[in-house]
């Protein structure tokens, strides 16, 4: 699989702040640099990837340019580098570094900038249906005649193919997955995602901070504190803002209550894929009563439309504060055990013990985050590094396992539980009073802004464009999927069909998030 080849040869490769200096830096960027830069430079923090000295955040385009957000993991620091693109094409950066790949595709497809050496070229998010191609670049009508997608091939006549999707069992977003086999041991998954195509940064161009956070909010369902709060957080570092204290604690807490939230649902889904439907019903409990105590707090089940530029748009009183605290005694008593109902079933660990393994160095490769990554020995979190308030403030511990199979993916998030647990109660012990919203002022110039959140599935970035109007130019959002999905189709070789359900919900990537 063309996402997974092997890296180039090691180089003297420069330091991420010697990569920035070799640009052009753009003044009115925060909160980390950016640096326009040469065709050269491009290409070498390309060959600087493929080395693991820095790590790849994020990679975007718009009409005429692309940009590249890179992380320094050992010194945590973070920078952008941007390249004019004035012929419309630019220097493959998947050439060299396999994790680009899908992001260039992508920028082909919503752009017309064509990544010049770019080693699959075939459409990803444009399923030839828009009747536009390239809609936020040069547009060009179409007809909505959509082609057939041209799938790897299989040459040998002892594997057979087995397509599933996109439309799935129950109530599940779409996807394509077309599987390799050699009886019932998988050989080749290859994934087709873009079903799900909701045009958010295109509706982002031109909308006021109020639309612009709605619109985050619903990039993904299970994620609207996380995409709210990274929104948020770009454009008060674009206008120099900083939200008020208490909103600060509030926001965090809401993190807190969407990651346990969701870290349940997807232990008790696991288990039934694995044919353990009593974890499942548990842990479907659990999370019911974290939606409720979060709808009673925050008034919504999902906390939509809470967060907001500045602080956040609704105080938590003292009903809401006793029903988090109930929720917290409740889930104590319960979860413990839950888990050892897991951990002494030998039947489930049969199935996930050894199954859907992913290795270390690919993980690190990838830069997956999350659940994903620090099963697989990757133990980066935005919380703790570059981190943001009030974290910095608050004890808690980042898991970490290097078995990289679907049990350790289940203990990351049974840890994880855990720690929400812990923070929840330091948040709500330690809540300070005060506004809940700083004023935000947009002065008569160009600002851009950029931050990087923790969600409960691993970073989520985004970086914007502030016009001198206050409404927005340009806003990137960047999923942790992005860097996820590619690693499943990996995880996935060697192992039988029936354990894909297992491995698929391990990893529980977003489809919605992705095809954004």
């Amino acid at each position: 699989m063309s996402e997974t080849r092997a890296p180039t040869p090691v180089i003297d490769a420069p330091s991420l702040g010697e990569l920035l200096q070799a640009g052009q830096n753009v003044a009115a960027h925060r909160p980390w640099p950016r640096a326009v830069v040469d065709a050269d430079t491009w290409t070498l923090a390309a060959e600087c990837l493929t080395q693991g000295g820095v790590t790849l955040l994020g990679l975007w385009g718009e009409a005429d340019a692309v940009h590249m957000a890179l992380l320094d993991e050992p010194g945590a620091a973070i920078g952008v580098l941007s390249l004019a693109c004035p012929d419309g094409q630019f220097p493959s950066v998947a050439e060299l570094h396999a994790p680009a790949i899908r992001l260039e595709r992508a920028i082909q497809d919503l752009f017309g900038l064509k990544a010049a050496g770019l080693p699959d070229a075939r459409p990803w998010l444009d399923h030839g249906r828009w009747g536009f191609r390239h809609p936020l670049g040069d547009a060009e009508r179409v007809s909505a005649d959509a082609a057939r997608y041209p799938f790897l091939p299989t040459e040998d006549e002892h594997l057979h193919v087995i397509p599933v999707g996109p439309v799935h069992a129950g109530i599940i977003e779409p996807g394509h997955f077309r599987f390799t086999a050699s009886g019932e041991t998988i050989v080749r998954l290859e994934e087709r995602l873009g079903y799900v195509h909701k045009g958010v940064e295109g509706l982002m161009a031109g909308a006021d901070l109020v639309r612009g956070a709605e619109l985050a909010g619903r990039v993904s369902g299970d994620s609207t504190v996380a995409y709210a709060l990274a929104f948020a957080r770009a454009v008060e570092s674009a206008l120099q803002v900083e939200a008020t204290r208490r909103a600060q604690w509030l926001r965090a807490l809401m993190a807190e209550l969407e990651r346990l939230a969701n870290h349940l649902g997807d232990i008790g889904a696991i288990c039934n894929d694995a044919a353990f439907a009593l974890l499942h019903a548990h842990c479907g409990v659990l999370r019911e009563q974290v939606l409720r105590a979060a709808d009673l707090a925050f008034g919504h089940r999902l906390m939509r439309d809470v967060i907001v530029p500045g602080g956040v748009a609704r105080d938590l009183d003292p009903p809401g504060a006793a029903a988090i605290r109930a929720l917290v005694a409740e889930v104590r008593h319960r979860f413990p055990h839950l888990v050892d109902l897991y951990d002494n079933t030998a039947s489930l660990q049969d199935r996930t013990v050894g199954t859907g393994i992913l290795k270390p160095q690919l993980a690190r490769r990838f830069g997956a985050g999350g659940f994903v990554g620090r099963a697989s020995g990757r133990a980066f979190d935005a919380r703790r590094a570059p981190g943001y308030a009030p974290y910095g403030e608050l004890e808690f511990q980042v898991p970490g396992l290097d078995a990289g199979d679907v049990d350790a993916r289940v203990w990351i998030r049974i840890h994880e539980v855990e720690q929400s647990l812990v923070l929840i109660e330091q948040i709500l012990a330690r809540l300070p009073v005060g506004p809940l919203r700083a004023d935000v002022a947009v002065a008569p110039a160009v600002h851009e802004g950029i931050a990087l959140v923790e969600g409960f599935r691993g970073d989520v970035l985004v970086w914007l464009r502030l016009g001198a109007d206050g409404r927005i130019e340009r806003c990137h959002l960047r999923d942790p999927s992005w860097f996820q999905w590619p690693l499943l189709e990996v995880a996935i070789e060697g192992n039988i069909v029936a354990d894909f359900p297992l491995c698929n919900k391990s990893f529980n990537c977003s489809y919605s998030g992705h095809d954004l």
